[in-house]
């Protein structure tokens, strides 16, 4: 059964009053974009109560896997991969973008072809792991071992 909600929202974060992410976009709940880079967050004066959060969030899942059935070495890869390693790409794609994960080329080969281990390497070599890199080991080790572990007790 699919956890990608709650790995969305243990790697996202939520916060139910609007903030500048790391970027520089105002942001909302579980990492949603709300408006351009450099928007003043007095724009924005709602809150997003954790069920809408939720919600909203699915709405963006459905929509990323939709996208990423219309990339050919995405969906290879996910035949390959049982719940827990599709959640993984979902995430990856939820927080770098479809084409941000499509460009990961060699892993998503790896993947396709069943070798775990060598994919989990891949992922660990990247631009992403260096500017993301507790997420990126929690994800490459679901990848490796096809089990959420690494994830008891933080979801």
């Amino acid at each position: 059964m699919s956890q990608i909600i709650p790995i969305l929202t243990f790697e996202e974060g939520y916060r139910a009053k609007p903030y500048i992410d790391t970027e520089g976009y105002p942001t909302v709940a579980t990492g949603i974009k709300i408006g351009p880079k450099g928007a003043a967050l007095s724009n924005y004066t709602f809150t997003v109560p954790r069920e809408v959060s939720d919600v909203w969030l699915q709405s963006f899942v459905d929509a990323t896997v939709k996208e990423m059935n219309s990339k050919p070495n995405i969906v290879a890869a996910m035949k390959q991969c049982n719940a827990e390693r599709k959640d993984i790409l979902v995430s990856m794609a939820y927080q770098m973008g479809v084409d941000g994960l499509a460009g990961f080329k060699n892993t998503l080969a790896m993947i396709a072809a069943g070798n775990f281990t060598g994919a989990s390497a891949g992922m660990l070599d990247s631009l992403w792991s260096k500017q993301t890199p507790k997420r990126a080991q929690r994800h490459a080790e679901v990848i490796r071992t096809g089990t959420y572990d690494i994830y008891k007790g933080l979801i």
